[in-house]
C-alpha cells in the first residue's frame, strides 16, 4: 500500500467519525493508542524479537478478535491498565479514554491500522501523516489546539538560522507536539547539512531532544510525533515531561533552546474553595535563578529559558508584545537579558499567522556567556516582518519563502558579517536595522518594541490592501484588545476579593 493511500484511508475514516462528533483531536489520540500498540506488535516479531513491555492480555491481537460490546469493553480496559506503565509507554497513554462510542466504527478503525506495516514505513511517511492530522487538529478553533502548533515556516526559519550541530542537547520548555524538534532532526539529518556517523545517529536519537508539556492528550500527540519520526524507543524513556518547567530550575543546562511557550500572560492554579466552587489563583514562581518574581508566564519563561542554557548555549524564543515593552518585572529581566546574554536579534512578526487570534509576536535570538562586568549585548539588530505584511491562515498563510529574506540578512554562517538593509536616505523602506545597546537603555523602560516603517495604510489610500485583509486585520486588533480587557477586567476581579 503507498502512502498517499494510507494517507487517504486515514483522512476519510477521520471524516466519517466526525459525522458522529468526533473531532480531529479525539481521532488523533485514538489514532495515537493504535498505531503505537500495532508499531509495539510488530516490534515483538522477527526480525526484531523485542521485549516491548506490552502485557500478552492487552496487546495489538488482543483487539482484533472482540467484536461489539466486548470490543469497547476490552479496549476501555486495555487503555486504562496501560496507563499505569511506566517510560514512553505510561505516557501515550496515561488518562486515555475511549472517544469513539461506536464499536463497528473503532472495529473499522482498527483493520485500518492493522491493514498497514508501520514500521516498514519510512520516517518521512510515517511524519507527513501524522504532521497533517496535528495541522487540521490546530486549525479546529474551537478545540484550542491551535495553542500548541507553531506555523510550520516560522519554525524551519528559526532553526535554519540557529544551525543545530550533531552532538549537542536541544530543549523546549513548552514543547506542544514537538515542532522544533522534528524541524531540528529533519535539518541534522539533512546530507547537505551533515554526514552522520554511527554515534551522531545515537546521540540523534536517544540524547539530543528533552522538553516539557504539561497537557497530558498534548504530551501523547508529541511523544508519538517523535516517535514515528524515529526519536526515541517504543519501550525507552519518555524524553517529554508533565511537570511544568518554570517550577524549578533546570537539573541540566542543554546547548540549544527553541520554543513557542504558550499564549496568555498570566501562570495561574485552579483550586476548590471553601464552597465548593473553582476558583483561579495566580501563580508566581519563587525562582532563586530568577531575576524578577512575577506572575507574567511570558516572562517567567525568558528568565527560566535563559537559566536553562550552558554559558555557551543559545536560544530563540517566540514572546508577545508585551515581553517587548511591559514595565516593572518585564523591563527587570531586559535588562539583565541583555546584561548577562547577547541579545543580537529581533524578528518582528505579523498577525495573521497563528491559529490563537490577536496575537503580535516576536521571536528574540539570544546566546548566552560567561559572566563579565560589562554587558554582553552591543548592539541589537531588528528585522520588522509586521509592519504593512499582511497573512491569513486560510487564503495567504505564512510560507518559508516570506522568511526568506530575513534568513539571508541574518546571515547565519556568520551573524557577525551583516549589513543593515536600511539606511534613511537610501533605503527608507529597509526592514533590516541594527540598534546600539545604549540607544535601548535610553528608551523608556529599555523598550525592545522597535519599529520605524510608515504604515502605508494610514498614508497611501490609494493603495490600500485587499478588503478581506484590512477586514482580517481589524477582527485581530478588536480580539487582541478583548484578551487585553480580559486580563485586565480578571486581575482586578482577583485583588477585589
Amino acid at each position: 500500500m503507498t502512502a498517499d493511500t494510507i494517507v487517504s484511508k486515514v483522512w476519510s475514516f477521520c471524516t466519517t467519525l466526525r459525522d458522529d462528533g468526533v473531532g480531529y483531536g479525539d481521532y488523533l489520540e485514538q489514532l495515537t493508542y493504535l498505531i503505537f500498540l500495532k508499531m509495539a506488535d510488530e516490534y515483538s516479531k522477527p526480525p526484531y524479537n523485542r521485549e516491548v513491555g506490552i502485557p500478552e492480555e492487552y496487546n495489538w491481537k488482543s483487539l482484533c478478535t472482540p467484536k461489539g460490546a466486548a470490543l469497547e469493553a476490552h479496549y476501555m480496559t486495555l487503555l486504562r491498565e496501560l496507563g499505569k506503565k511506566k517510560g514512553m509507554l505510561g505516557q501515550i497513554f496515561t488518562k486515555s479514554q475511549n472517544k469513539i462510542q461506536d464499536p463497528a466504527k473503532l472495529s473499522r478503525l482498527i483493520s485500518m491500522v492493522n491493514d498497514t506495516n508501520w514500521v516498514m514505513l519510512d520516517a518521512d511517511t510515517k511524519g507527513t501523516i501524522y504532521e497533517g492530522l496535528l495541522e487540521k487538529n490546530a486549525e479546529d478553533t474551537k478545540s484550542g489546539a491551535g495553542q500548541y502548533f507553531t506555523p510550520r515556516a516560522l519554525i524551519k526559519a528559526m532553526v535554519a538560522c540557529m544551525r543545530p550541530e550533531p552532538h549537542k542537547t536541544i530543549a523546549d520548555p513548552a514543547c506542544g507536539t514537538g515542532g522544533f524538534f522534528l524541524a531540528a532532526y529533519d535539518y541534522l539529518t539533512n546530507e547537505e547539512n551533515y554526514t552522520l556517523d554511527k554515534h551522531q545517529k545515537f546521540f540523534l536519537k536517544h540524547l539530543t531532544f528533552s522538553g516539557n508539556e504539561i497537557v497530558s492528550s498534548t504530551r501523547r500527540m508529541c511523544l508519538m510525533n517523535m516517535f514515528l519520526h524515529n526519536i526515541g524507543e517504543i519501550d525507552g524513556e519518555s524524553a517529554v515531561s508533565s511537570t511544568d518547567a518554570l517550577i524549578a530550575p533546570p537539573a541540566q543546562t542543554v546547548d540549544m533552546v527553541l520554543a513557542n511557550p504558550p499564549f496568555g500572560k498570566k501562570s495561574s492554579m485552579t483550586f476548590t474553595n471553601e464552597e465548593g466552587e473553582q476558583e483561579k489563583d495566580d501563580l508566581t514562581y519563587n525562582r532563586q535563578d530568577f531575576w524578577a518574581t512575577t506572575s507574567n508566564k511570558q516572562v517567567n519563561f525568558v528568565q527560566h529559558i535563559r537559566s536553562m542554557l550552558k554559558s555557551t548555549g543559545r536560544a530563540a524564543v517566540v514572546v508577545p508584545d508585551n515581553v517587548l515593552f511591559e514595565g516593572g518585572a518585564g523591563e527587570t529581566v531586559r535588562k539583565k537579558l541583555m546584561e548577562t546574554t547577547e541579545l543580537h536579534t529581533i524578528l518582528r512578526l505579523p498577525t495573521g499567522i497563528f491559529y490563537a487570534n490577536g496575537v503580535k509576536a516576536n521571536v528574540l535570538f539570544f546566546d548566552n556567556h560567561p559572566a563579565q562586568k560589562e554587558p554582553w549585548t552591543k548592539e541589537v539588530w531588528i528585522y520588522d516582518y509586521r509592519t504593512n505584511i499582511h497573512h491569513t491562515l486560510k487564503k495567504k498563510p505564512l510560507r518559508f519563502e516570506d522568511l526568506r529574506e530575513f534568513i539571508e540578512c541574518y546571515n547565519p554562517k556568520n551573524r557577525h558579517d551583516r549589513k543593515e538593509s536600511w539606511n534613511a536616505e537610501t533605503n527608507p523602506e529597509g526592514r533590516w536595522r541594527k540598534y546600539s545597546y545604549s540607544d535601548i537603555i535610553a528608551r523608556d523602560k529599555t523598550s525592545l518594541d522597535i519599529f520605524w516603517l510608515k504604515d502605508k495604510s494610514l498614508s497611501d489610500l490609494d493603495n490600500l490592501p485587499d478588503p478581506e485583509d484590512l477586514a482580517a486585520e481589524i477582527i485581530e486588533n478588536i480580539e487582541a484588545g478583548l484578551n487585553s480587557f480580559r486580563q485586565i477586567a480578571a486581575s482586578l476581579g482577583a485583588s477585589a476579593e
